[in-house]
């Protein structure tokens, strides 16, 4: 069974500012606040600070108490949560975070806690590793290989898949740090129909069209991103509020698989309606509570299109 409404909160690299602040508190006084929050990394920045000053945490564990302790938070590892540095006797990668931050990696079969999926209500959310080897034969690759198929779309009918480097990206920052992991992970993302990918880092925001990049071989040479209805949206929502600031740095023209972009701190809301929709919405932290900066109707990879080629079976694709 699945439920017929459900809505999820999205930050990313919240960080402890007053623009964090102002992210967090527009996002409790949106009147279609959600139930789940789906964090996509970096999250004290505590890195960013002499010898990677870990008291840092602390504080920041307090700032986020007043939703923590209320709802679920669904963590994803960025590249500050790392802190690996081995001279001031940080020798474990990770182990702040993992240390304060605990996830049911082990219920999902898995050897790390950089990777998990965990069911909410009428959706199926696999967290991934941005900074963990994913290369093929490795843990990360072994265990989405196995992950993906077990996903029963009509008790789960929502893929969500969350990691922190964003694979489209078309800022000047961080541009195309994901591809190796796009390479890798994407055939996959598309052949099990997932949704949408929500990742960080970048801060600032961009939603994608639905595209893929995997027709790419030695002979065609075809090796830019084509639209494609069996693959996800990606959305980038780094823009939380953290200490480095806004992104504010675009390729121009904008690339033709960018949908909108812009550099403002905010969050989201993906507001599950049924099998078959669900209703996003990005809001900026300047506009007022319930303004939406932009939106789209989501519909469902796996059940639209199946229940498009049920009424015409003519028809070879779908939107």
């Amino acid at each position: 069974m699945y439920l017929l409404t459900f809505k999820l909160n999205l930050p990313g690299d919240l960080g402890q500012t007053f623009d964090s602040n102002r992210t967090l508190t527009h996002y409790e006084l949106n009147p279609r606040k959600g139930e789940t929050v789906l964090f996509v990394g970096d999250l004290s920045y505590a890195d960013d600070h002499t010898n990677h000053d870990n008291v840092r945490w602390d504080p920041w564990g307090r700032f986020v108490e007043r939703s923590v302790a209320y709802q679920p938070w669904i963590w994803t590892a960025g590249n500050h949560e790392i802190d690996f540095v081995p001279e001031i006797g940080g020798t474990k990668p990770f182990k702040p975070h993992t240390k304060r931050y605990h996830v049911p990696y082990k219920a999902s079969g898995s050897t790390a806690p950089f990777l998990y999926s965990i069911k909410r209500a009428s959706a199926y959310i696999i967290v991934l590793a941005s900074y963990f080897a994913y290369g093929k034969y490795t843990p990360q690759y072994q265990w989405l290989e196995q992950e993906l198929p077990k996903v029963n779309r009509s008790e789960t009918p929502w893929l969500i898949v969350l990691l922190h480097s964003p694979w489209y990206n078309s800022y000047n920052y961080h541009y195309m740090e994901g591809e190796s992991m796009r390479v890798m992970f994407e055939p996959w993302f598309v052949k099990y129909k997932v949704d949408v990918v929500f990742a960080g880092h970048v801060h600032a925001y961009e939603r994608s069209e639905r595209v893929s990049n995997i027709a790419y071989n030695l002979i065609n040479g075809i090796c830019t991103p084509v639209r494609d209805q069996s693959a996800p949206v990606y959305i980038t929502i780094g823009d939380g509020g953290n200490i480095e600031g806004i992104a504010n740095n675009m390729t121009y023209p904008q690339p033709d698989y960018s949908a909108y972009g812009e550099d403002s701190f905010g969050h989201a809301i993906f507001d599950i309606k049924n099998r078959t929709r669900a209703y996003y919405s990005w809001h900026r932290n300047q506009d007022g509570y319930a303004m939406e900066a932009d939106s789209l109707w989501f519909f469902n990879r796996y059940w639209h299109q199946k229940m498009i080629l049920q009424s015409n079976p003519t028809m070879n694709c779908c939107k």
